[in-house]
């Protein structure tokens, strides 16, 4: 490691963790790496990247929070708005460009830095003003400018392409580099996985916690935000990975409860069951947990059917899990082992191959059963060219459709949830509604749902399980995970 990168150390002090730059130039390294094994790249060629830019409220000045673009934080680290990038392939130099700032920013924002701080800070061979970029990429001769623009497979938007005055002089390829820079991102460095592993320990205690003091008569706002001061006080998390979903009663079983037309403001009730899915980020590096269990720390005999029933597919998955595996075959495995469990609970009758084959699984899981994590909590690289999207129900809204490979990170999150809508369209199907019992089925209208989340890394022979929270559902019981729910609230309060 070069000295420089030793230095240059993202760290927010007490036991928050250390994040050497090393980190990023590793992931610089591995993309000239990539690039380079490409037959159409040029010698020459000059990569390109720009940053996120701070944005502002509307027509207000009040600015927004700023976070950086996912695409250029992995190249470079750097927190701050509105700079760019470059990396040259051949010579490995790498280059900042930061705004120069004005000279009122001193008097409203802070100290004004000079480049040599950036270059420190981020261990970057060099630093200039964006208002040089384009006389400092003359010097460099760039061939050609790989520049990124892609679609995003999983929001369908397609990822903002550097631009900047003076940049038609120069010849730009844009269709080369994100398909690289992607397949790069998919697996993780050992660094990377140090990361998310802090990630998912900061927010596994931040489960706990409200866990802890969850009962009835609290807002499930008043745990969104116990979430949410624990990840930042204890953990130096500025931000979430997502809108927290903090669902009691029937709202656990909205599938992303808690935007803006239903914010987390119900009341929690004696017998909600209760599913809380939130996750902290740490440097741009994410998590995606899901706990669920009774408010009132004691499951009913449905409830404890219900999330046994979700458990037993999330344990079944995770042993079948393993490099060359296909995601769809686990989403498969999870939808089987929900609809053998129903079949036990009297809420479905008949045979479960039957029952594959009309999809009754995406009656009661609507979603995929994971998806890829790590700068972005739905990560890239889902559905590269040549993997289409299955157009089935449930499969149609899988988040990745790959081969399973190493140092892969997942999130595996199976759920079952009895959404009034997705029942009352089966009950009206002539190839489903036979497989219902509905006086059943009735008991359990209102009911919510369970989903448990799990964040995993793939390793040669199996998965590490990177979540730490009590999943199983009786006292003394092999735990899984941290522990077991229906005496978290009595157990941890003294631990």
């Amino acid at each position: 490691m070069a000295a420089s990168q030793q230095k240059a150390v993202y760290w927010l002090g007490n036991d928050t963790l250390r994040v050497s730059a090393a980190l990023f130039a590793e992931n610089r390294k591995r993309l000239r790496r990539a690039l380079k094994a490409e037959k159409k790249l040029k010698p020459g060629s000059v990569i390109l990247l720009q940053g996120g830019e701070q944005q502002q409220r509307y027509c207000t000045d009040t600015d927004a929070v700023f976070r950086q673009e996912s695409f250029f934080h992995w190249a470079f680290g750097v927190t701050e708005a509105d700079c760019y990038g470059a990396i040259d392939v051949n010579s490995k130099k790498s280059v900042l460009f930061v705004p120069k700032l004005p000279e009122s920013y001193a008097t409203w924002m802070g100290e004004i830095f000079p480049p040599e701080h950036f270059k420190e800070k981020y261990a970057v061979d060099e630093v200039h003003y964006t208002s040089d970029i384009a006389d400092v990429l003359a010097k460099m001769k760039p061939s050609v400018l790989l520049t990124l623009r892609g679609v995003n497979t999983d929001s369908g938007s397609t990822c903002r392409e550097a631009s900047f005055e003076g940049i038609s002089k120069f010849e730009v390829n844009n269709t080369l580099l994100h398909p690289v820079i992607v397949e790069c991102r998919l697996l993780k460095t050992d660094m990377e996985l140090e990361v998310l592993r802090y990630t998912n320990r900061i927010s596994s205690e931040a489960h706990k916690e409200v866990m802890r003091h969850v009962k009835a008569g609290l807002k499930e706002y008043e745990m969104e935000s116990l979430f949410e001061h624990y990840c930042y006080s204890r953990g130096g998390m500025r931000h979430t990975s997502y809108t927290c979903i903090c669902g009691s009663g029937n709202n656990s079983s909205v599938l992303h409860y808690g935007h803006a037309g239903a914010p987390n403001d119900k009341t929690i009730q004696d017998g909600d069951m209760c599913l809380f899915d939130m996750g902290g980020e740490y440097y741009c590096y994410s998590s995606d947990i899901t706990c669920s269990f009774p408010a009132n720390g004691k499951f009913t005999s449905d409830q404890r059917a219900v999330y046994e029933a979700v458990l037993k597919s999330s344990r079944a998955v995770m042993a079948a899990i393993k490099p060359g595996v296909k995601w769809t075959d686990m989403h498969r495995l999870a939808d089987r082992v929900h609809l053998e469990e129903l079949v036990k609970m009297g809420i479905l009758r008949g045979d479960v191959d039957e029952m594959m084959k009309v999809h009754m699984g995406a009656v009661f899981m609507p979603h995929g059963l994971g998806h890829l994590l790590g700068i972005d909590v739905h990560d890239v690289g889902g559905y590269p060219e040549g993997i289409e999207r299955i157009d089935e129900p449930g499969l149609k809204s899988l988040r990745m459709g790959r081969v399973v490979k190493e140092r892969m990170v997942l999130t595996v999150e199976p759920g079952i949830y009895f959404i009034n809508h997705l029942l009352d369209k089966a009950l009206t199907a002539s190839q489903q509604c036979n497989f219902i019992n509905n006086d059943v089925l009735a008991r359990f209208r209102g009911f919510g749902g369970v989903r448990i989340e799990d964040d995993i890394a793939v390793t040669a022979d199996g998965v590490e399980l990177l979540t730490c929270v009590p999943r199983t559902s009786r006292r003394n019981r092999g735990l899984h995970g941290g522990g077991d729910v229906q005496t978290l609230q009595s157990n941890l309060n003294h631990s």
